[in-house]
């Protein structure tokens, strides 16, 4: 067998168990994970007249959620607060991400900042409270605005 033979046989081998590896790793750290709600924020299109604040809720909790609002604080670029409200992302199947829609009378797209989830107006199901929900709550954006939690 000639070196490069050696060489390549050696790559190979050490590509495998890299792989294994990281499968493995990948395994345990999913075994792992916390149930999550998560939320992204997915785009923001201006209306004529609204603003549209698209999101896409990803329900990992274990269980069906009958219905979720979050308690909303829209801030400008410049991060001062524009107004407090309520997105009512509705009943969120375990397991089955939904996509929800709200149109923002009066806000131009451009001067959304950030979006902060100050709380959960509510969240409803077998076992499940605002605060429990709150707890296992994931936010991550699409958009050039932040969400915070």
């Amino acid at each position: 067998m000639t070196f490069h033979q050696r060489l390549c046989g050696a790559l190979v081998a050490i590509t495998a168990l890299a792989q294994a590896a990281q499968a493995q790793d990948d395994a345990a750290s999913g075994a792992a994970a916390p149930s999550a709600l998560a939320i992204e924020f997915n785009s923001l299109n201006q209306l004529d007249g609204a603003c549209r604040l698209t999101f896409l809720a990803t329900n990992a909790t274990g269980s069906d959620i009958d219905g979720v609002s979050l308690e909303a604080v829209l801030f400008t670029t410049q991060g001062a607060v524009e107004r407090l409200t309520i997105f009512d992302l509705g009943a969120l199947p375990q397991g089955r991400p939904r996509v929800r829609q709200f149109d923002v009378p009066g806000l131009s797209c451009d001067a959304v900042g950030q979006v902060l989830v100050n709380g959960l107006a509510s969240c409803e199901g077998a076992s499940l409270t605002p605060a429990s929900c709150l707890k296992s709550l994931t936010l991550s954006s699409r958009t050039s605005a932040e969400l915070l939690g």
